[in-house]
């Protein structure tokens, strides 16, 4: 015998007025959620910076993707430089030239891929160990028995070890040991900066295990991979996107930071290996301002733009912070 598939309707009502067709259980989740992001949507349009942050995020990364469209990769080379040494800002060159006589306003846009890809995956690596570190710790701490308090004992206090050592020198020491390359900085940068992440999410798990309906779900039978995974790990996720947006900002200057100190890839062009060069270059005790001052500005107004953009976003989520955005 065949079963309707369609939506399920309604009974007639007293006065005759035809069914009233209702939603499956699917598609009112689906509903509910295209509400909350339309919602989301128009709460994060009434916030100026976050606006004036996502606009120039959305115009550095258009640069940055279409580059190779308007920029010829040979000109970015020691042999293929198309002025001269250390030239002023003109018509030709609005930033001017370093040492080789590559255009600084190229090199500024080509860096920007290597910089925004690097502080992106950092904070991807950085956003998973955290949130898996804290939702576990969190969930096991407050519902796992004697053995879930020893697990989560355990993964705060190895938290509180790497919160308590300080992030530059650590990353440094790895990107020291490890093969240099890009890679080498994203695992760095991802290793060292969690901490805080892990924090935030296990305070924000124990408030999402205290509510009823994950006790029903224990109730009725839920493991601990099913908690995690249907009840905890969805309601801790706004809270995670506010953290990644915070986190992107502190990965970019990180990544700059150890171009600067030289433990990038030297192959590749990137906002702190441009400033790495005009270090080595002399252009500091040489005056040289548009070789330094360009990657610079780049790095604090994309590291201002995330943090405007996080700013907003944690205002969305926590009501609260409304009124002072």
């Amino acid at each position: 015998m065949n079963t309707p598939t369609g939506p399920a309707t309604a009974g007639p009502s007293a006065d005759g007025t035809p069914p009233v067709p209702t939603l499956s259980a699917s598609a009112l989740a689906r509903r509910r959620r295209r509400e909350a992001l339309v919602g989301f949507a128009r709460e994060y349009a009434r916030n100026r910076a976050g606006l004036l942050g996502l606009g120039l995020l959305l115009t550095i990364g258009v640069l940055a993707v279409t580059a190779p469209l308007f920029i010829d990769q040979t000109h970015l080379t020691i042999t293929g430089a198309p002025g001269a040494s250390h030239e002023p800002p003109s018509w030709r060159f609005p930033l001017g030239t370093d040492n080789f006589g590559r255009s600084i306003l190229d090199l500024v846009i080509w860096g920007a891929r290597v910089s925004l890809t690097v502080g992106l995956l950092a904070t991807f690596v950085s956003v998973t160990l955290g949130t898996l570190v804290g939702v576990t710790a969190g969930h096991f701490g407050s519902s796992g028995g004697v053995g879930g308090r020893i697990v989560s004992t355990v993964l705060m206090r190895v938290t509180d070890w790497f919160l308590v050592l300080p992030t530059l020198v650590l990353a440094v020491a790895l990107a020291a040991v490890l093969p240099r390359g890009t890679g080498t900085i994203i695992i760095a940068i991802g290793l060292t900066v969690w901490p805080p992440t892990a924090r935030l999410v296990r305070a924000q798990t124990l408030a999402v295990e205290a509510r009823p309906f994950v006790e029903r779900a224990r109730a009725l039978g839920g493991g601990h991979a099913h908690v995690m995974g249907w009840h905890v790990l969805p309601n801790v996720m706004p809270v995670v996107l506010a953290q990644t947006t915070l986190l992107v900002a502190t990965s970019i200057i990180a990544e700059s930071t150890l171009a600067f100190l030289g433990m990038g890839d030297p192959t590749t062009i990137s906002w702190g290996g441009i400033l790495e060069a005009a270090r080595t270059a002399g252009a500091i005790s040489a005056g040289i301002w548009w070789y330094i001052v360009p990657p610079g500005l780049a790095i604090a107004v994309v590291a201002l733009s995330f943090t405007l953009c996080g700013r907003a976003v944690e205002s969305v989520i926590n009501p609260r912070l409304r009124g002072q955005s």
